[in-house]
């Protein structure tokens, strides 16, 4: 999934993208309401973790547009106010979550998980397909019960082709959701995940090539 983070404190949004990098998220960062706007209007998000006061444009600003521009992009509302009002104000304003400060990463990424389910049609918490089973929640991977060490693209990669439940995935999407903004477009990187994906996965090989369209799990 292709994760926003929005938050001024720089070294926080940082330590959020990285944390959530690691759980094979795609993560862009914006330091401002305006940045986040900007990025909004480029690329597709599953979940914003959007801080609610960023200068130029406020995060409530944010919210009310990604609220208004109707598209399935969840809400993960950050504060420093935790208080009952503060957080029913930010849930009016449309946010799906809210999430005080300080808080534990680990309950982070869970939140993340959870919001980035409902993006799509309604996905089981395991993923399964084919003898393959991935848990994104526990970062694990097995296939006919043998567990698979995959890196974080082979896994999101992976975790791609499953919810497609049999559907073709074109490289350009596997770019949209498994990178993040910073990639070449003409790489050949998916290719090469694709490969050592296979390599690790073993035979018989599962992940099949529909030439000139993209990539399909039995």
């Amino acid at each position: 999934m292709r994760i926003l983070v929005v938050d001024d404190e720089n070294l926080l949004a940082d330590a959020i993208a990285e944390w959530l990098r690691r759980e094979a998220f795609a993560v862009d960062v914006a330091y401002d309401g305006d940045a986040a706007l900007e990025r909004l209007g480029v690329n597709d998000y599953d979940v914003v973790v959007l801080d609610r006061d960023l200068p130029v444009v406020h995060g409530d600003d944010v919210c009310r547009a990604i609220v208004e521009s109707e598209v399935p992009t969840r809400v993960l509302m950050l504060t420093a106010a935790a208080g009952v009002r503060e957080r029913v104000t930010g849930l009016n304003l449309g946010a799906d979550d809210y999430l005080a400060k300080p808080f534990a990463f680990v309950e982070l990424s869970a939140r993340v998980h959870a919001l980035g389910r409902r993006t799509r049609k309604a996905a089981p918490p395991v993923l399964a397909r084919a003898g393959i089973r991935l848990d994104p929640a526990r970062r694990e991977v097995y296939r006919d019960g043998r567990f698979v060490p995959l890196a974080n693209k082979e896994f999101a990669v992976l975790a791609e082709l499953l919810r497609a439940e049999g559907g073709i995935v074109s490289a350009e999407q596997l770019l949209e959701k498994a990178w993040d903004e910073h990639i070449d477009p003409f790489t050949n990187v998916v290719r090469v995940t694709v490969m050592k994906l296979r390599r690790k996965l073993g035979e018989p090989q599962l992940v099949q090539t529909v030439p000139g369209v993209g990539y399909r799990l039995p």
